[in-house]
């Protein structure tokens, strides 16, 4: 299982308490992780605290005011417990990321010959042994970018301030804020519209910043690194209202779904509807190209979490099963042109057009934002493996017969990197492709 999360670190200069700002921060990228989220601030010592479940019902107002300073980084996740604490001859320090490290046990198993031991098997010590045998944490996140194989976006909390960096493909988002007395950098671009910030820019790859009172410092860069944006985060992980990497994300679903219904022409159908909330765009998309009246569906629980994200192919099933109602007037007697993000086994888009045809709705047209998904990500969230896939399972035509539609049309791989609007070699396609990334530092 690999690691999703969202990460957020905040630098006041004009009041003491931060705790409230990155708990604000971390709750907007919610949608990242809902499984653990936690926050450290830097006062006279490091405090930290982490819960179980969603920011709003966990983190109490005692929490913020036992949370001091005017520095601190905050993390949610679908996995496990960050930020974490760490003592090591450079000082104490806090550490979060997201990102999944593929030569993680390799890099374990050499530590431990070297008489290291670990009290947990998580990504995140790992990284944080791996900084801490440097003889600072310039040098020591520098290493990582020569030593990691995979993806990493992580903020450390310091003496010195905030070090935040990007793998050397910068695979998993990360982006820098500004605001009076504000210094901030986040996984999405959605929280710093909350707290009244403007985005300064994205974190370069391989790049180092150190954000304190006198704002952003590049500290250093790999050398020779290149772009490996996951192309994911525009068709799912991220917020609808995030800005990453210089796209919107609406821009970009909404081209997605312009495309597929550039490919279908002249189509006969009553309504497009997406199945919320990662289809809605593609489905404004595809309505806005065919001029087909805009409906919506299905009713979604504000209380469910997102279906991708539950650790168990069974909680995966659950959650899609409940989270979604069918607005049963809006489809009976109703020709659907259904928009959704992915197929990924197909049983939830299989209970969503059994449940149209139930409620009612004489055909169901399937259009799906993404290609085909043929391989796990090596680099991010993969809750899924070969054997899983329903695109190396079935052809095209039996991918359609297993999940009931009438029509089944997924975006080519090249319209789909049309629509996010970057070239091809600024994007991680693994998923799609089958390749892993190049090792472009040796290129």
């Amino acid at each position: 299982m690999n690691e999703n999360c969202g990460i957020f670190g905040l630098c006041n200069t004009g009041k003491e308490n931060a705790a409230k700002d990155i708990c604000y921060g971390i709750f907007k990228l919610q949608h990242r992780g809902q499984r653990y989220c936690g926050i450290s601030t830097l006062s006279r010592n490091i405090c930290l605290t982490t819960h179980k479940g969603f920011v709003r019902h966990t983190f109490t107002e005692n929490d913020i005011l036992s949370l001091r300073g005017s520095s601190g980084i905050g993390h949610v996740s679908l996995k496990e417990r960050q930020p974490i604490v760490l003592i090591s001859k450079m000082g104490k320090f806090a550490m979060a990321f997201s990102g999944n490290i593929v030569n993680g046990q390799k890099l374990r198993n050499e530590l431990k010959e070297q008489g290291h031991s670990f009290s947990s098997e998580t990504d995140i010590e790992l990284l944080g042994k791996l900084i801490s045998y440097e003889k600072d944490f310039l040098n020591g996140i520098e290493q990582l970018g020569k030593k990691v194989q995979g993806a990493y976006s992580l903020v450390l909390l310091t003496r010195n301030g905030i070090y935040a960096a990007r793998d050397p493909h910068a695979f998993k988002p990360l982006i820098l804020g500004i605001g009076k007395n504000q210094y901030a950098v986040a996984s999405e671009s959605r929280p710093f519209d909350l707290l009244g910030l403007e985005i300064y820019r994205d974190v370069e790859p391989g790049e180092i910043i150190l954000i304190n009172k006198d704002g952003f410092k590049t500290l250093g860069r790999t050398e020779n690194a290149r772009p490996a944006f996951c192309a994911f985060e525009w068709a799912y992980i991220a917020s609808i209202d995030s800005i990453i990497d210089g796209i919107p994300v609406i821009r970009a679903r909404e081209n997605f779904g312009l495309k597929l219904a550039e490919k279908d022409g002249k189509f006969d159908a009553d309504i497009v509807s997406p199945v919320p909330l990662s289809g809605i765009g593609c489905a404004l998309g595809y309505h806005k190209e065919s001029k087909i009246p805009y409906q919506e569906a299905f009713l979604i629980d504000r209380f469910a979490s997102r279906s991708y994200t539950p650790l168990t192919q069974k909680s995966r099933d659950e959650e899609a099963r409940i989270k979604l109602s069918v607005i049963k007037e809006n489809v009976r007697n109703k020709r659907i042109i259904l928009c959704d993000d992915s197929i990924v086994r197909g049983t939830q888009i299989q209970f969503k057009v059994m449940e149209l045809k139930h409620a009612g709705a004489k055909e169901v047209h399937v259009r799906i934002a993404c290609p085909p998904l043929i391989a796990p990500c090596f680099y991010g969230i993969s809750t899924r493996s070969y054997s899983e896939l329903a695109a190396k399972r079935y052809s095209l035509n039996g991918i359609r017969e297993k999940i009931g539609a009438d029509t089944l049309r997924y975006n080519t791989i090249e319209d789909f990197i049309s629509a996010i609007g970057l070239p091809a070699n600024h994007l991680c396609l693994s998923c799609f492709t089958g390749e892993l990334v190049k090792n472009h530092l040796k290129a």
